[in-house]
C-alpha cells in the first residue's frame, strides 16, 4: 500500500511540474492586412466608439460640420498618446494575439515597428497620385527589398480613377516585381468631401473602375480595401471576372452598424468568395481596435470555424504567398 501511495504521489508531482514548465498554447495565428503605421497626432488622438456611423443625420453648410467620430457609448476606445505608447501597445497586442500585420504609412514609424518585431510586420509603400513620388523612385523602393506590398493606394481621395493613366507606371512596376497591391475603394466615411478631402468622389470608389487597369496588367494581384463597400454588386462582378482580386474588411468592419457589416460580409460569402476575403482593421490610433474588429468575425454565427480561419489567416497566407509553417 505504501509503495502504491508513493507511486501515485510521484506521478502527481511530476505531472504538476510538467504543467508548470509547459508554456501556454499560443492562440491561432491572425493576419491583419490593413494597419497604418502613423505618428500620433494629438488633435486626432481622441476617444472613439466603434460602429459610430449608425447615426448619420447630416449637416448644414452654415454650421460647423459635426465631428467625424463620437464617444456616445459606455466604453469608448482610448487612443495612444505618443508614438512610443502606440508602438508598445501594437507590439504587445501582436504578441498576445499571435498576430502578423501588413503595415504602411510613416517610413520612420514603420521601420521602428519592423525592427522591434521583424517576424510580425510586413511593410508596404503606397502611391496615390503622380505627385507622391516618381515611378523610378517607387520602383527603386520596391526593388530595395524592405517593402513587400504596394499599399495603401488611394487615388479616390485625389479625385482620380484607379485606371487613370498617370498611375499606370506604378502598377506596371508592382506587376513586374510580383508585388501585391492594396487599393482603397468604396466609402471614405461620413461627409468626407465636406470635412477634409475636397477632391474625394464616391463615384471613384466603384470597383468596376479597376477593370481597365487590370486588363493592362493581367498578372497583377490586388486586394480591394473596404471590400468596395457599399457597392456589393460591382464587387462581386469584378471578383467573378478577375481571379486575382481579393477584398479586405477594413474600416467598415468597425465604423458602420453591425447589421450592415454582417449583411455585406454574408453576401460575399454566399456569392462564393469566402476564400478571397482578408481580415483587416484599418488600424490607426486605438490599440483596442484589433480586438473590437476580430470580435465581429468571431461572433458571426453564419460563418463556420473553417470560414473564420480563412478570413483571419488562411486567405492572407495564400494571397501574400507566405509560408504557413512559419506561423506554427
Amino acid at each position: 500500500m505504501k509503495a502504491r501511495f508513493l507511486l501515485i504521489a510521484s506521478l502527481f508531482l511530476s505531472g504538476s511540474a510538467l504543467a508548470q514548465t509547459t508554456p501556454p498554447k499560443r492562440p491561432l495565428p491572425i493576419i491583419d492586412v490593413h494597419v497604418h503605421a502613423m505618428k500620433v497626432n494629438p488633435s486626432f488622438a481622441i476617444e472613439m466608439c466603434p460602429w459610430f456611423l449608425r447615426d448619420m443625420p447630416g449637416g448644414d453648410p452654415n454650421q460647423q460640420m459635426r465631428a467625424f467620430l463620437n464617444t456616445s457609448c459606455v466604453d469608448p476606445l482610448q487612443p495612444a498618446k505618443s508614438d512610443q505608447e502606440m508602438q508598445d501597445a501594437v507590439l504587445a497586442t501582436m504578441e498576445r494575439l499571435n498576430m502578423t500585420i501588413v503595415a504602411y504609412g510613416d517610413p520612420q514609424i514603420l521601420r521602428k515597428w519592423k525592427k522591434a518585431a521583424p517576424d510580425r510586420v510586413i511593410p508596404g509603400i503606397g502611391v496615390s497620385g503622380p505627385n507622391d513620388m516618381s515611378v523610378q523612385a517607387f520602383t527603386d523602393s520596391l526593388s530595395g527589398g524592405f517593402y513587400k506590398v504596394m499599399g495603401e493606394v488611394a487615388p479616390q481621395y485625389q479625385g482620380l480613377s484607379p485606371s487613370d493613366m498617370s498611375l499606370d507606371g506604378y502598377f506596371a512596376a508592382a506587376e513586374k516585381l510580383n508585388i501585391p497591391v492594396g487599393i482603397h475603394m468604396g466609402t471614405g466615411g461620413n461627409g468626407m468631401a465636406n470635412i477634409s478631402q475636397a477632391k474625394y468622389r464616391a463615384s471613384l470608389g466603384r470597383p468596376f473602375l479597376l477593370e481597365d487597369m487590370l486588363a493592362r496588367h493581367p498578372k497583377l494581384k490586388i486586394w480591394v480595401m473596404h471590400a468596395g463597400y457599399p457597392m456589393i454588386d460591382e464587387m462581386i462582378g469584378l471578383m467573378g471576372a478577375n481571379a486575382y482580386v481579393y477584398v479586405d474588411l477594413a474600416g467598415f468592419i468597425w465604423s458602420y452598424p453591425q447589421e450592415e457589416i454582417h449583411a455585406y460580409l454574408k453576401r460575399l460569402v454566399r456569392a462564393g468568395f469566402g476564400k478571397r476575403i482578408l481580415y483587416g482593421t484599418d488600424f490607426m490610433v486605438w490599440p483596442k481596435l484589433f480586438e473590437a474588429s476580430i470580435s465581429v468575425i468571431e461572433n458571426a454565427d453564419y460563418l463556420s470555424f473553417d470560414q473564420k480561419r480563412d478570413i483571419l489567416f488562411n486567405n492572407a497566407v495564400r494571397f501574400f504567398r507566405l509560408d504557413p509553417e512559419k506561423f506554427k
